[in-house]
Formats: structure tokens, C-alpha cells, sequence
């Protein structure tokens, strides 16, 4: 942490981030939620906390949890909202919700038509369609 200010810098950001996935992709949630939440509130406009948190309650078989909170969180739209909505389809289509999760992926799919072009959200969205690059079956 910089001495000059009681908040972790980016460095600290990312070995926070890197701790958190660790136990997320154990499935650890009491070791994953205090840091990814730790990290939404400084990093609100950020897919990774949610992302975070996500994983760990998916690995650890409680992807209704995962899909409950991937549906709360509100991000401006872009890239990272893409990554949150296409992990909200897949914690859904865990979850055994299948219409739900095909509608949530749908929707984002359709974001790669942006002027900004195709986000990491979109490909995982299409990818969990089974679409090819050009969004078809």
C-alpha cells in the first residue's frame, strides 16, 4: 500500500484481485466474498469483483447465489457489463434456468453490433449459444 494514502494503489488492486481467484476457483467463498466485496467498493464500475465472487459461488455448487447477485449488479453499459450479463447467463444455465439464461446471453450477444465492436462479454455470450463469430448457430 502507498504510504501517501490509506487506499491499496493498483498493484495492491491486483494482488488483491489475483488472491480472490485463487480461492474462488477452489470454490472458497468465505476467503473470496470479504475480498471481492472489499474490491466492489473500489472498483464499483468493474466487472472483476463481481466476476470474482461469481466463480467462487459457482465452483462451489450455488450458482442460484451467483446468479442472484450477477443480477444486482449495475454497471454503465460497455465492456464490463457485457462480462457481468454473460456470466448472469451462464450462473442461470447452472442453475438449471435455461430460458432465463438463453434470454440474458441473447441480449448480450447482440452488443457485439456496437460501433466499439465485439467486448470479452459478447464472444462469452455467443460462445455459450453456441454462435459462431458472426453470431449465427
Amino acid at each position: 500500500m502507498s504510504t501517501a494514502s490509506s487506499l491499496p494503489d493498483s498493484s495492491d488492486i491486483h494482488l488483491l484481485t489475483e488472491i480472490g481467484f485463487l480461492a474462488s476457483a477452489r470454490g472458497d467463498v468465505a476467503r473470496a466474498e470479504p475480498i471481492f466485496r472489499a474490491l466492489l467498493l473500489l472498483r464499483p464500475e468493474k466487472a472483476f469483483p463481481h466476476v470474482g465472487l461469481a466463480t467462487a459461488l459457482m465452483n462451489a455448487r450455488r450458482a442460484g447465489d451467483a446468479a442472484t447477485h450477477l443480477a444486482t449488479a449495475s454497471l454503465p453499459p460497455g465492456e464490463d457489463s457485457d462480462m457481468v450479463q454473460a456470466m448472469h447467463g451462464l450462473a442461470l444455465q447452472l442453475d438449471g434456468r435455461i430460458s432465463q439464461s438463453q434470454r440474458v446471453l441473447r441480449e448480450v450477444a447482440k452488443q457485439a453490433d456496437r460501433p466499439e465492436g465485439t467486448s470479452d462479454g459478447t464472444r462469452l455470450a455467443r460462445k455459450l449459444l453456441g454462435q459462431d463469430a458472426m453470431g449465427t448457430a
